[in-house]
């Protein structure tokens, strides 16, 4: 997950609001624009739109702003068409990387994202030779907090989930995607609330890093992948020396 542990992913995410909370609320806003666009602006018919709308929930976005995206998604605002593209890279090390986008502008994107990577040590690669690293599942994440393990794992296994995994912070339940939204549902029906819960793409094998510097090199260069605007989701192989999940 974006080159980090689930774990360390999700607490960054949370820390950076405070921090960079503009544009988070840009980027959701962009992704319940687009989903509205493709699937209407009804959440409980359009599976993209609740899963953006789960987003803005854990990053406590003002419902104004989910309301005017939704608007704008449905015709109701400036008529903006969005394109999405994936970059597929090969960073420091070896690693390789997905960068989803979501862009008004093809050309502007790809510039600014060879540049991007460029400045940071990373390069494009051939169509097909990232993505065939990862597989697509849907990921539910839940903490240690938040019950105790026989309950999760029994609550993943009887919702239909295709694997469960514990480690010190907490557990990590994948499903196929196409059956996502009724573990998903079946999950918080049992009253566990998700720490993170969506459709992603996670490496079949990872790339240790054990060396501070390559850690280092990858870090800054995610970062400035996910700080950039047109940027959705950033994927890699990367296991870092201190994740543990």
């Amino acid at each position: 997950m974006a080159g980090h542990s689930k774990w360390s992913k999700i607490k960054r995410f949370k820390g950076v609001l405070d921090a960079k909370r503009g544009r988070v609320f840009a980027k959701l806003s962009k992704e319940i624009t687009v989903a509205t666009k493709i699937g209407g602006g009804n959440p409980d018919m359009n599976p993209r739109l609740r899963l953006a709308l789960l987003k803005c929930r854990d990053a406590n976005m003002p419902s104004e702003n989910i309301e005017r995206a939704i608007k704008k998604g449905t015709g109701g605002g400036e008529d903006t068409n969005f394109e999405e593209l994936t970059y597929e890279v090969y960073g420091p090390n070896g690693v390789a990387i997905l960068v989803e986008i979501t862009t008004d502008n093809r050309n502007r994107a790809a510039a600014e994202m060879r540049s991007l990577l460029s400045k940071n040590g990373a390069s494009l690669a051939t169509s097909g030779s990232v993505s065939r690293l990862f597989n697509r599942k849907g990921q539910l994440i839940i903490s240690r907090e938040a019950a105790n393990e026989d309950k999760v794992m029994e609550a993943a296994l009887e919702a239909g989930a295709e694997d469960f995994k514990a480690d010190s912070e907490g557990y990590e339940i994948l499903t196929d995607p196409a059956d996502f939204e009724s573990v998903h549902k079946a999950i918080e029906a049992r009253g566990l609330r998700c720490d993170a819960a969506q459709v992603t793409s996670i490496p079949m094998i990872t790339v240790p890093l054990n060396d501070p510097s390559a850690s280092s090199s990858l870090s800054k260069l995610i970062e400035a992948l996910e700080d950039h605007d047109d940027v959705r989701e950033v994927h890699s192989n990367a296991e870092f020396a201190d994740e543990t999940g």
